[in-house]
């Protein structure tokens, strides 16, 4: 999640400084021959193009809209898991009581940093990449490498949880899930060992529940790519909008209502090149908007910010522990909040 309230160029760079390079070649390459070779039949008509470009801004404003509620989703599904974290630690803390002071401690540390675990797992497994995940060109690449934030392949439980139960989680498909049922396996001991009543029992496993459903949630939007007749289509008609349209800016530049002499040559035909690769660049990037919310938990420059969330939950869990030694929040890089 970039954090900074507006875009810095060298950002915005990354993204598109090929597209502006293919964009100005191109429109170039369209006004040279138009001027310099003769090919004065090579414009068409602005007014389809321009009915084509509104189409397209629709189209994308659909898809948009429809990335965004991916990722707000998202968003809330975490804000979710941060909420019912501080109720799993402070029920953990009121209702399991031995006796014991050196037991409670122990029952305590046992389930609340297996909770922290689970977090961690989740996002572990929530970063892992899918056949449909998205592509950036390489300098935005070598700068998430750098970062070290996506697809990460350790499973960070192992801080969290004893070596055997460690074990037993790396031989597992979904090591979260795993992690939940263990929790509720605790729950039933203490209830055998009438630490808790039925009611203090019930409370714990409907918030374990409730981990589960926003675990589903999140695997659902993991999980199911977003319709490719959407994503794809919205590439094609912009890419068609924009190949299309150098051509029609040059019959809008060589029009005599616009420049003062009868020569079809004029030189104010070339102010189509700065035109035409700005408003491609537009497009283009109204296009890449909706690409980059599409799958909002990748760990890229616009997704949700698991680790700083994990590392939030962790802190105030640990503070109801009454633990010392608390971890630092997740620091942005490059004002990239992971």
């Amino acid at each position: 999640m970039f954090i900074k309230r507006n875009l810095s160029w060298g950002i915005i760079l990354r993204y598109s400084w090929k597209n502006l390079i293919f964009f100005t070649i191109y429109a170039g390459a369209i006004c040279v021959a138009f001027y310099f070779l003769g090919f004065r039949s090579i414009d068409i008509p602005f007014q389809p193009i321009s009915v084509i470009g509104i189409a397209v801004a629709f189209y994308i404003g659909f898809k948009n809209a429809q990335s965004y509620d991916r990722f707000w989703e998202g968003r809330k599904i975490w804000g979710g898991i941060v909420n019912y974290s501080r109720t799993w630690a402070i029920q953990v803390i009121s209702f399991v009581r031995t006796g014991d002071p050196e037991n409670d401690r122990k029952w305590h540390v046992q389930m609340i940093h297996r909770h922290i675990g689970w977090i961690n797992a989740l996002r572990v497994q929530l970063r892992q990449p899918r056949s449909w995940s998205l592509k950036e060109n390489s300098s935005v690449e070598r700068m998430f490498d750098r970062h070290g934030e996506r697809n990460p392949s350790c499973n960070e439980a192992y801080n969290y949880v004893n070596k055997r139960e460690f074990l037993d989680l790396k031989k597992r498909v979904n090591p979260a899930t795993h992690l939940i049922k263990n929790q509720a396996h605790d729950i039933s001991s203490l209830k055998d060992k009438e630490v808790i009543d039925g009611f203090q029992e019930d409370q714990l496993q409907s918030v374990l529940e409730e981990f589960y459903n926003l675990q589903g949630k999140a695997e659902r939007i993991k999980n199911t790519p977003f319709p490719r007749q959407y994503g794809y289509f919205s590439r094609v008609f912009t890419w068609i909008f924009i190949l299309l349209l150098p051509f029609g800016l040059l019959d809008v530049f060589e029009d005599d209502t616009i420049i003062s002499t009868e020569d079809p040559t004029n030189w104010y035909v070339f102010l189509m090149i700065p035109f035409s690769v700005l408003i491609s660049w537009i497009f283009i990037t109204m296009e890449k908007v909706g690409d980059n919310s599409e799958d909002p938990f990748e760990g890229r420059i616009n997704d949700v910010p698991m680790t700083a969330l994990c590392r939030t939950i962790e802190i105030d869990l640990r503070d109801i522990l009454d633990e010392e030694e608390l971890p630092e929040p997740v620091q942005p890089k490059d004002n990239i909040l992971y």
